[in-house]
């Protein structure tokens, strides 16, 4: 696992600076590879390639990037773990190749110049940013994992093309200005991230998924797809599961094993995260299958017991024999982490989730290098709440024939108070906790007669047109995948899955994992995201992903296998912060220097009124707006700590 970054530039640039340039670039990634860091450069041909190592496979020098081919026409700078190395080498075996250690990185390398880079690239198993500079042709190729686990950035400013696994590093080598892209800023606004394919700077674009950047020069650069999840999902429609239930299964603990198992081969200290769910319990009581010693694990909890799912961690782990290790973490130490966020993510990000993953990639830091990570089972296996949600909203609004608009402004004529006292009379009704407030985030999307459509606001914080009226881009950004969902006419929960899979997949839940386990210098691993697992999950039938109202049933029989049910079928909590609460208590004048900054208005052009509104609600109790103004607080303190 690394860092890596680098500049092409022009022929009428000054390559004198260019050395320089790049070693900055590369100290502003140093957290992501404490134990090494190289540039290597031709003046001649304006290129640098620079890289930051944290040595997993090979420790000796053998392992050091960047790496040069055993012909000589390659240079190489990587990011990421290949899983299926050793098979790959012994399929040169008969290349003759004097190899110099037993790094990845050298295999890699290696079968670019045997079979060359797509070929080599379709055959990878495994997570990684790749930039190859081709000697011969003078070209440079940025390439990223099929799933998009690893980050890599690229540039096109002022006389040069420039790379980095983040965005720091592109500011610190001068490779982008800091001028805002609008569009970037509506799709945060909209999501609360900035998805692939953009950045919140004008001048940068995060590479897709499952694609190869062609650079010929510094007016050709030719984008291509080499793998996509909606062929995965076509092979998935193609060639079908047709055996029993019971075999689909058993082929899938099959396919976890192996994926689970290629994970653990590290030349370093290695664990897991364990929340006590079930993505992760699966993860460790297959790790522990195959292993002759106590896996380590690794748990944070909470005093607020809604959000607290140690205790369900330290459960799984006593039956598992694990070897674990909790930290309970106080209401301070999660606030102490805030301000460092917008330095951990150098582009606004509001998944205030990423505190409890940066606290539990401290823990497991001090313990090991790489952790094995249960993310990625929800959206293949049906495991959100939403999948639900939605299937229910879409039924309702279906069995409204005519005036689903006006049961939607009915429902919002009580306000949430009125609606939490009504439904406190129930006889019976345990909680009535924020039912209004429910009730009127639901009402509007019952209104929605197109099921895409009330995915899109589902899954929005704000409508930007409304949010920065004039100032917002013209510039529309639409989930990815969302015609090709359409055009096959898949089901609601299968097209939510497919649109989860290309964007909040990659941009939320994978951007927050590698921004606070690599700011600790530690690798996550995660097994559910192995791309043959995404393909075998597109082949099963509906009904072992969600089963009625019960989600990921495929998974939960496999885990049954491990671990008594009754320590799992429990709701699903998620891996959250008590943030409304935070907001009106603890972080109140945080928020309110925050939503104070002139800049939200005068340079991102929000409605100061609109915002006003929301906190006010919010404080009073009326309404829970907590993500709504983490989102605005957030976009303030990245704007503070990167153009102020």
């Amino acid at each position: 696992m690394c860092g890596i970054a680098g500049l092409w530039l022009s022929e009428q640039a000054d390559a004198t600076r260019l050395g320089d340039r790049v070693s900055r670039m590369n100290d502003a990634l140093y957290h992501r590879g404490p134990d090494g860091g190289d540039v290597w450069l031709d003046e001649q041909e304006g290129i640098a390639l620079g890289q930051r190592r944290l040595a997993i496979i090979d420790l000796s020098d053998a392992g050091k990037q960047p790496m040069h081919s055993s012909n000589g026409r390659y240079v190489m700078v990587y990011n990421g773990e290949i899983y299926n190395a050793p098979e790959l080498r012994e399929k040169l075996a008969s290349a003759n190749i004097t190899w110099r250690g037993h790094s990845d990185t050298e295999v890699i390398l290696e079968c670019i110049a045997h079979w060359g880079l797509r070929d080599t690239i379709k055959r990878l198993i495994g997570m990684f940013a790749i930039a190859l500079w081709d000697r011969q042709k003078k070209k440079l190729f940025l390439v990223r994992d099929r799933l998009g686990i690893k980050p890599l950035y690229w540039s096109r400013y002022d006389g040069h093309i420039g790379f980095a696994s983040e965005v720091k590093g592109l500011l610190a080598g001068d490779a982008i200005s800091r001028e805002v892209n609008q569009t970037g800023l509506d799709a945060y606004l909209r999501f609360g991230y900035v998805p692939s394919g953009l950045s919140i700077y004008a001048h940068a674009k995060m590479l897709k998924p499952g694609h190869i950047l062609e650079i010929s020069s510094h007016d050709q650069a030719t984008e291509n797809a080499y793998w996509s999840v909606e062929d995965a999902v076509l092979n998935g429609q193609t060639h079908a599961w047709s055996g029993d239930d019971q075999s689909a299964i058993d082929a899938l603990e099959d396919l976890l094993r192996d994926a689970v198992q290629r994970r653990m081969v590290a030349d370093v200290p290695l664990g897991a995260f364990l929340s006590g769910g079930i993505d992760s319990s699966t993860v460790v009581a297959l790790m522990q299958s195959v292993s002759d010693r106590p896996v380590k694990t690794f748990s944070v909890g909470f005093e607020d017991e809604a959000f607290n799912e140690a205790a369900f961690a330290g459960e799984v782990a006593k039956h598992l024999k694990t070897d674990h290790t909790e930290l309970y973490v106080t209401p301070k130490d999660a606030l102490d982490l805030v301000p460092k966020l917008s330095e951990t993510y150098d582009e606004p990000f509001f998944d205030s989730s990423a505190i409890p993953t940066y606290l539990i990639s401290a823990l497991t830091r001090k313990h090991v290098t790489v952790a094995l990570s249960g993310d990625g089972g929800d959206e293949t296996f049906g495991g959100y709440n939403r999948y639900l949600w939605a299937k229910q909203l879409s039924a309702a609004a279906g069995s409204i024939p005519f005036g689903s608009g006006l049961v939607s402004r009915g429902l919002t004529m009580l306000s949430p108070d009125h609606w939490d006292k009504l439904v406190g009379l129930i006889p019976g009704k345990k909680s009535t906790s924020a039912i209004g407030d429910k009730i009127h985030k639901a009402a509007p999307l019952l209104a929605i007669r197109d099921d895409i459509d009330r995915y899109h606001a589902l899954i929005s914080l704000f409508d930007p047109d409304k949010l920065r009226g004039k100032h917002a881009s013209s510039k529309k950004f639409r989930v990815p995948g969302e015609k090709f969902c359409r055009n096959r006419h898949l089901d609601y929960v299968s097209s939510m899955q497919a649109m989860d899979t290309m964007m909040y997949m990659v941009d939320d839940v994978l951007t927050k994992v590698d921004r606070a386990s690599m700011a600790n210098s530690l690798e996550v691993r995660v097994p559910f995201i192995d791309h043959r697992v995404i393909e075998f999950g597109w082949r099963l039938p509906a009904r072992l992903k969600m089963n009625g109202s019960v989600g990921k049933y495929a998974l939960r029989q496999i885990l049954y296998k491990y671990v008594p049910r009754e320590m799992i079928d429990r709701p699903k909590t998620g891996f959250g912060v008590p943030l409304a609460q935070w907001l009106r208590g603890p972080l109140h004048e945080w928020m309110g220097d925050h939503l104070a900054n002139e800049a939200l208005y005068t340079d991102f052009g929000l409605d100061r009124r609109q915002i006003e509104k929301l906190r006010s609600e919010h404080m009073s109790g009326k309404r829970n707006w907590g993500h709504q103004l983490w989102t605005i607080a957030m976009l303030s303190d990245w704007q503070k700590r990167w153009l102020a």
